[in-house]
């Protein structure tokens, strides 16, 4: 039964990609970084490599969650650096809490608990498709995808979405059982009861740990952040953009990849 518990989201919290780095300073004093992330042989997400350290030295005191918004293929893209080479995180929650992995595989009883709660909470998948691809235009719009038969996200031009698209969205997404988020280039519209903190409620049902650290960066990471014990967010990303806080989190002032180097740093005092 383990004291800690450690969970912390993928993207703009944990690992950075090229775009999300935001390294201001100059090139000779960029700080080393290690690819996480490769597909079709392109490196995608990084760290630092004094963030992989760090990372190592956690998982080496503590089970480590990744929490992500990422369907479980993309997440499988990722492989974090831990105590020993051919270490892997004994939980993983993948999909905004649709896939809970343990040891790698996905566990039945939970994709099925979370089946029934959106059945009973929340408007089906194809109405809000739909919805999407009625109201989303083309003009700004790249891409429209499902996720894992779960939630549904855009990829857009941001600087072109029209003023209020996304309130509206919003308020009608809400009226369905649904929320909406926009991190980066991406919207992102998902069934309520699909939630990070109720995952993590689960793992640390499971664990019995005693206190949870967490880290997230977007609306879809408050709730992670309102269930652990100790939280912090980033300087940049949807919660620091909106100055969203709860009891418990820390508002870091880091951004980018230098960011994720300080949720670590900091996770790791308290594990001490």
């Amino acid at each position: 039964m383990p004291q800690f518990l450690v969970a912390s989201d993928l993207d703009r919290t944990l690992v950075y990609s090229n775009r999300a780095l935001a390294l201001d300073v100059p090139d000779r004093l960029a700080p080393r970084l290690l690819a996480v992330e490769v597909h079709d042989g392109k490196a995608l997400s990084f760290m630092t490599e004094q963030a992989a350290a760090l990372l190592a030295e956690i998982a080496a005191l503590a089970p480590v969650v990744p929490v992500t918004t990422r369907t479980r293929a993309q997440y499988e893209r990722i492989h974090l650096p831990g105590p020993t080479a051919d270490w892997i995180p004994p939980y993983a929650v993948c999909a905004n809490g649709g896939h809970l992995l343990v040891d790698g595989v996905s566990d039945q009883d939970w994709q099925r608990e979370i089946r029934a709660r959106l059945g009973e909470h929340s408007a089906p998948l194809a109405e809000v498709v739909e919805h999407l691809a009625l109201t989303a235009d083309p003009e700004w719009t790249h891409k429209r995808r499902v996720a894992d038969e779960l939630f549904v996200y855009l990829v857009v031009e941001r600087a072109d979405l029209p003023a209020g698209w996304i309130d509206d969205l919003t308020a009608w997404s809400a009226a369905r059982g649904w929320t909406v988020s926009l991190q980066g280039r991406k919207v992102y519209a998902v069934p309520a009861p699909l939630s990070k903190g109720a995952a993590l409620e689960e793992v640390r049902r499971r664990t019995g740990a005693a206190t949870v650290l967490a880290a997230g960066d977007s609306l879809l990471d408050a709730d992670l952040l309102r269930t652990a014990d100790l939280g912090w967010r980033p300087g940049h990303g949807e919660l620091a953009e909106t100055g969203w806080t709860a009891d418990g989190v820390t508002a870091l002032t880091e951004t980018g990849v230098h960011a994720g180097e300080e949720i670590l740093r900091q996770m790791l005092k308290h594990l001490g």
